[in-house]
């Protein structure tokens, strides 16, 4: 597999794959941050996570395409616009969600995967219908196209490196809302012991409700940074719902730390196999090597202590 390439052309791919694995890191990192604070926090498998994510793109979309037409004079910032919207639109929608759907469902984990499958399937002929079947791409801002040449083999693009950007800051937040406010504090509480809880005077079902939209409000912004790297369509979210479903499970259900770690890894090892094997191979032997780890560590790789 090596036996082609000088060391000098092995350490330009290790590095340009490197960092391609970073720009998919940080989608991964915002879909599974959503995803571990609905299904870690909350014990609700939400097969929709994907569809979400999408409708964050969808509104960027239309965003590119009213500031171009509208507002040229402020194009260059829409991106920090439509990611904004992004978030109120999919936060929004996982509310009613929420509060029409899943907490009637609370403690049936397989009715909830029901459920929300369906959801997802919904929501894909709800955007066939609006945008159409084709997939669409928005309109950079000249400031996030181009890249930036480390050396003469080593490009990093400009589009990618903004992705991170917004990763690490959302990453940050996300930690501090958690573990430095009083909302994760309640959220915490309601995980440890939801009676308990309750008996304090803290409002669950709001928690709850909450909770569900700020992991369906980051999955917004997942689909603001996934137009950045590729083509947006009805069922582009399914693409990402299983990696990132592995990613949750592996790092270890309701651990921001365990979810960032596992979704570094998983990218960095498939993005490195991707350039030497096909993309399907990639994530064959990526699985694998997730499942044999998770049947030496079934509760993946951090884990927090949940009084029962």
């Amino acid at each position: 597999m090596f036996g082609d390439y000088s060391l000098t052309d092995l350490s330009s791919i290790f590095v340009m794959q490197g960092f391609a694995g970073l720009i998919l890191f940080s989608v991964y990192t915002l879909m599974a941050l959503g995803l571990a604070i609905i299904f870690g926090q909350m014990g609700v498998i939400n097969m929709a996570h994907g569809e979400f994510m999408i409708l964050g793109a969808y509104v960027t979309y239309l965003c590119s395409g009213f500031f171009q037409t509208h507002l040229p004079a402020l194009f260059p910032a829409y991106f920090f616009v439509a990611m904004a919207l992004a978030f109120i639109a999919s936060g929004a929608l996982g509310m009613l969600v929420e509060w029409a759907l899943i907490r009637h469902l609370y403690k049936r984990p397989l009715d909830t995967l029901l459920a929300t499958w369906g959801l997802s399937l919904i929501l894909q002929q709800t955007y066939r219908t609006i945008f159409g079947a084709r997939e669409v791409g928005v309109e950079l801002p000249a400031w996030l196209i181009g890249s930036v040449q480390v050396t003469d083999s080593i490009e990093i693009p400009i589009n990618g490196m903004f992705v991170m950007a917004i990763t690490t800051l959302i990453t940050i937040g996300v930690a501090l809302l958690m573990y430095r406010s009083r909302f994760g504090a309640q959220v915490r509480a309601v995980v440890q012991n939801r009676p308990m809880a309750g008996a304090v005077g803290i409002d669950t079902e709001r928690v709850d409700r909450l909770t569900f939209g700020l992991g369906c409000g980051i999955a917004g912004i997942a689909g603001s940074a996934f137009t950045m790297v590729g083509s947006t369509g009805p069922t582009s979210g399914q693409l990402y719902i299983v990696d990132t479903f592995l990613i949750v499970v592996f790092g270890g259900a309701a651990s921001l730390l365990g979810t960032i770690a596992s979704a570094f890894s998983i990218s960095q090892t498939q993005s490195t196999l991707e350039f030497f094997l096909s993309g399907s191979t990639a994530k064959v032997i990526t699985l694998l090597a997730v499942v044999g780890i998770l049947m030496l560590r079934p509760q993946g790789l951090f884990t927090l202590k949940v009084r029962r």
